[in-house]
């Protein structure tokens, strides 16, 4: 009964959106409310921008794409800043058709549905309100009424600028019905609807020798042509096209590339004018944003055709690569798994990254700066510390390679091969390992492939295991270990003050005996050799980081074991070359005693409160981990 209540309040609410008035009535609102008189392009970035903008690092942030597209900030913001914002500005930008390129499943349908959903939404808002012409079926601006000699007297009194003549059927209407009172014409509030096609349209190019124009301006009604005896009578016209219905809001127009050119030249005359030509009348006005995708082959194979050089600069294109991010990947995954009937399955920790790894490895270029290989370039790109590069070489590293992010493998694979593991495994929960292994077999499904790229894709693959081992061994650390952070910084903070004496030539103050002692050098070179710090280099290294605590004290940061990468990764490996030996008797023996029973069960109950596994991954991580000891 709550949901049938909350279908009756979602009644109530689209019936109080209804406005119905006269042409006179709609000018007192327009006094009140300029920005419904908005047009399409601007109704869209205003849609875009009450969504909430943030600067992050000089880059804007829309919040309209907020958990739908993942890791495309920059692609998103050079669509609004360069397309969006300057069309809304009633600048040139506004007569090109928008072609998002990239390639498949890289989130350009996903765009497109979004900015749809966004108008439906939007038009139901008193910001993005939308009035129409009663009864029109292009639901036509009731501004067109007012005669064009008139209109720059309008625009003194009221601030907007007309564009576009009143269609062939309300110009008739008008005449015949209200006798060219125009004050008289009744104007309604729409709301956008793809569904009950209002406003928002999309066409799909089928047989070039079968499809109709008609398709898209509309056609003749023969059976009303005795009626009204002549078909240029606008009454005897269907006004029923995409481009039509699509008025006062948007249109996507898929495998526009692949279309007949008489399609593509009435959308030159509709971006370039703002008409289009349809039966017996004169041009029809229309304010449509027109929104095409296409991948990056099409698009190449149409701009060496010399047939359409007249498009090409009537187009604006903008590329949608792949995402490059880890974490992004990731959260593309888990949306599409959210999406799907997997949603029941236990997907262990790490899964989804193993999976993003590899993904990303396939999508980034070789880059020829000193001391980067694919995995320092993922992590920079992924937002992490990378010892001995900054952001300044992250920039570098993407000037390299512009193109970078329009190949490799695709999300969708990813999750067709996490299905294909899933259903293999008769328990309902798969690991990392199952799905490298799914991807691993699912290579040979892919026709395209070359043996080259087959080979480097086994490879990246390896590296996504390797990946993963680390991350399985420290997590299996983390839970032998009570309480893992503490234990960290208690080592580090012992390290510190050893170092601090050391490079000081200064004695520690025991802070239970009193005693002044010497620095503890086994303690210090204990932490060192896990990272390979030799002898010789010890007093360098331990220099520099009194230099990188200098710098984050004066700079007002604190440092911690996570600060310095080399450091972080020798207090963990301490930790672990501590615990190995209790780990590895633990995790591998096949008879565990009391004691090895107790602390097993300890720690699988800490992997699953506090890591997110359940029994069986678990379980599964620490034999895994335990036959990686043993190696």
């Amino acid at each position: 009964m709550d949901f049938l209540k909350r279908v009756k309040d979602y009644r109530d609410q689209e019936d109080q959106l209804k406005w119905e008035g006269t042409f006179a009535e709609y000018l007192e609102l327009i006094k009140e409310k300029p920005w419904i008189a908005q047009s399409a392009h601007t109704r869209v970035y205003n849609m875009l921008k009450d969504s909430g903008i943030t600067e992050e690092d000089g880059r804007k942030i829309y919040h309209f794409f907020d958990n739908q597209i993942f890791g495309l900030e920059e692609s998103l913001e050079r669509l609004v800043e360069e397309y969006f914002h300057p069309a809304a500005k009633r600048l040139d930008v506004k007569k090109r058709i928008l072609l998002l390129m990239g390639p498949v499943s890289g989130g350009k349908s996903t765009i497109v549905t979004l900015l749809k959903r966004g108008l439906e939404a939007f038009s139901r808002t008193d910001e993005g309100a939308v009035y129409a012409i009663k009864d029109c079926p292009m639901h036509e601006d009731p501004l067109h009424l007012i005669p064009p000699a008139l209109r720059d007297d309008f625009y003194k009194e009221y601030g907007i600028r007309i564009e576009g003549s009143l269609t062939p059927l309300n110009a008739l209407r008008v005449e015949q019905e209200y006798g060219g009172r125009i004050e008289e014409v009744p104007v309604e509030r729409i709301l956008f609807s793809e569904e009950n096609r209002v406003g928002i349209g999309t066409f799909s190019p089928s047989d070039p020798k079968s499809q109709d124009i008609a398709d898209l301006t509309g056609s003749i009604d023969f059976s009303t042509i005795a009626e009204y005896g002549s078909e240029s009578d606008p009454r005897a016209y269907r006004f029923d096209g995409e481009l039509n219905k699509a008025n006062r809001g948007m249109m996507e127009f898929q495998e526009m590339l692949k279309c007949d050119e008489k399609f593509l030249w009435h959308l030159l005359s509709l971006t370039q004018e703002g008409n289009f030509k349809a039966g017996r009348f004169a041009l029809i006005s229309a304010d449509e944003l027109i929104v095409a995708h296409t991948n990056e082959a099409e698009f190449r194979s149409f701009m060496s055709n010399k047939k359409n050089e007249a498009l090409h600069s009537r187009i604006m294109v903008m590329p949608i690569p792949y995402n490059l991010k880890v974490s992004q990947e990731e959260r593309i995954y888990q949306k599409m798994i959210d999406q799907s009937d997997l949603v029941d399955v236990h997907i262990a920790p790490h899964a989804l990254k193993a999976a993003a790894i590899f993904s990303i490895l396939t999508r980034l270029k070789p880059s020829s700066i000193r001391g980067i290989d694919p995995m320092k370039k993922l992590k920079l790109y992924d937002g992490e510390h990378v010892e001995g590069f900054n952001e300044v070489d992250v920039a570098e590293l993407k000037a390299e390679h512009p193109e970078e992010g329009m190949s490799g493998i695709d999300p969708r694979y990813v999750i067709n091969r996490i299905s294909s593991a899933i259903i293999k495994k008769e328990v309902p929960s798969i690991n990392a390992l199952d799905v490298l292994r799914s991807l691993k077999d699912g290579l040979d499904q892919l026709p395209s492939l070359t043996k080259e790229e087959r080979e480097s894709y086994l490879n990246y693959i390896a590296m996504a295991r390797r990946e993963y081992d680390e991350l399985a061994k420290q997590e299996v650390q983390k839970a032998f270990v009570y309480s893992y952070e503490e234990s960290a910084k208690t080592l580090m903070n012992n390290y510190l003050d050893n170092v601090e004496a050391f490079c000081n030539k200064n004695k520690i103050h025991d802070p239970i005996t009193g005693e002044e002692m010497d620095p503890d050098e086994k303690l210090m070179r204990s932490i060192e050799e896990q990272i390979g710090i030799s002898e010789n280099a010890k007093k360098t290294f331990r220099e520099e980081i009194l230099i990188r605590i200098s710098a984050y004290a004066r700079k007002g940061k604190r440092f911690d074991y996570q600060s310095h990468d080399r450091l972080r990764e020798a207090i963990q490996k301490k930790l672990f070359a501590d615990l190995k030996d209790v780990v590895k008797i633990t995790t591998s023996t096949k008879t565990p005693d009391e004691t090895q029973l107790k602390r097993m069960n300890e720690v699988i109950a800490r992997l699953i409160d506090e890591h997110g596994y359940n029994s069986t991954s678990a379980n599964e991580l620490l034999r895994y981990v335990g036959s990686l000891l043993n190696r």
